[in-house]
């Protein structure tokens, strides 16, 4: 099943503004059904599908740092299955049944939690918010032969790393491609990368080198602890570089910390600052140092432009109760290729699934998207926003769309 990389990188001169967005997940124990809409009543085998039952496992983290980011990518799995199925929980004939688990963004757990799946006969997991998580999920999907849909994590090692494992988000390299333009000439300026010291900004460390240090710039960085809580160091550090533009890539509730400390410190005066929008509720920590920002936006309500599906999302998860944002397209998206894969590829068989999926195109919320088939990246448009208002009036305002081939990330052959 492995793939040939047959289509050619792209120039990085195309490149523009986009955002470097922090990923992590949360996680609901218990169990829903869903389903998809009808179908051949066959699977795409050609064996009888019957009314068999499809189980997905959702594991993702409902506690832990950023449970509000799996809130969110639960919510939009939910109304992308209702949306994918017609709301006739079925597809093909088959009822789609998911069972939630929390892994509190414990790769540990999430092992654990996804060991218990497979074991029960589940053949499709989806989930995972957290770029740790996600790393040691993906080869047990390659090892007991099961679908694995990664959700927001963002490590660029997600993609192509086995036949089995797709994603439902973007990686650190799409966010890097469309940030590029925000430097403007690189050959020269220095850029400096302010992340936490995890997986996640690890990888936005080494994309920032492999992207902009391509285009001439000089790249460093300063890593914090994700457990700090004064910032105030990292942020003099970052001063005493005198970069010419400062890349942001940071996740969880030490957010208002790092803005004052970088706006006290005088770093948002002293060059460019760029950073991805965050969930809405990050909004008002900005205060003063948002109309200093430029913002890069994975997604926000209404980036899409209104689109049919986007409208679906939004008005579902909204119905339900809850609050479309930031990784609310990852979840929907999710639950659109897992309906896809049964319909198009078979209720049982994983490999089967795999084939449908890629290359795959379809309309998601974000817009047009697509399942690149020589290493399961899944190519989608990015956005450049701005924040206006005060307080907490703060909103997104759209600048600019970045369309998905501009921003597609290297051709990366899966490792098998």
């Amino acid at each position: 099943m492995r793939r040939r990389a047959s289509r050619s990188r792209r120039s990085l001169t195309d490149i523009r503004a986009a955002a470097v967005l922090a990923a992590a997940g949360l996680l609901l124990t218990g169990c829903t059904a869903a389903g998809t809409a009808g179908g051949s009543g066959s699977d795409g085998a050609g064996k009888s599908a019957g009314d068999a039952t499809v189980k997905v496992g959702l594991v993702y983290s409902r506690t832990g740092l950023l449970a509000d980011y799996g809130k969110q990518y639960r919510d939009g799995f939910m109304a992308g299955l209702d949306y994918a199925t017609k709301g006739t929980g079925k597809v093909a004939g088959h009822r789609i049944e998911v069972t939630e688990q929390d892994d509190a963004g414990d790769p540990g757990k999430a092992v654990s939690a996804a060991k218990n799946l497979i074991g029960k006969g589940y053949k499709v997991l989806a989930g995972t918010t957290d770029s740790g998580v996600a790393l040691q999920m993906a080869p047990l999907a390659a090892q007991n032969k099961v679908l694995y849909v990664s959700g927001p994590a963002a490590t660029d090692a997600v993609t192509g790393i086995n036949d089995y494992t797709f994603r439902s988000g973007r990686q650190s390299y799409q966010d890097i491609l469309t940030a590029g333009a925000m430097l403007g000439d690189a050959k020269g300026k220095k850029v400096t990368v302010l992340a936490q010291d995890s997986t996640f900004g690890q990888a936005n460390v080494a994309a920032v080198k492999a992207v902009l240090g391509a285009k001439g710039a000089k790249v460093g960085s300063v890593l914090a602890p994700p457990s700090a809580t004064d910032l105030t160091p990292f942020a003099r550090q970052v001063k005493a570089g005198g970069p010419d533009l400062v890349f942001v890539a940071w996740a969880g509730s030490t957010a208002p910390a790092l803005w004052t400390a970088l706006d006290q410190q005088g770093v948002l005066g002293a060059g460019k600052v760029v950073t991805g929008l965050a969930g809405t509720a990050s909004y008002p920590v900005f205060g003063a140092a948002g109309s200093k920002v430029s913002f890069l936006a994975h997604y926000f309500p209404g980036a899409g432009g209104g689109n049919a599906v986007e409208k679906a999302m939004l008005d579902s998860v909204t119905k339900a109760g809850g609050t479309p944002d930031l990784f609310t397209p990852d979840g929907f998206t999710a639950a659109q290729m897992i309906v896809h894969a049964v319909a198009e590829g078979s209720a049982t068989d994983p490999a089967a699934m795999v084939k449908a999926l890629e290359g795959w195109t379809f309309d998601g919320a974000k817009g047009k998207q697509q399942v690149r088939a020589e290493d399961h990246a899944l190519v989608q448009p990015m956005f450049v926003a701005r924040l206006t208002g005060k307080g907490a009036a703060l909103k997104p305002e759209l600048l600019d769309t970045e369309a998905m081939d501009t921003v597609a990330p290297p051709v990366k052959p899966s490792a098998g």
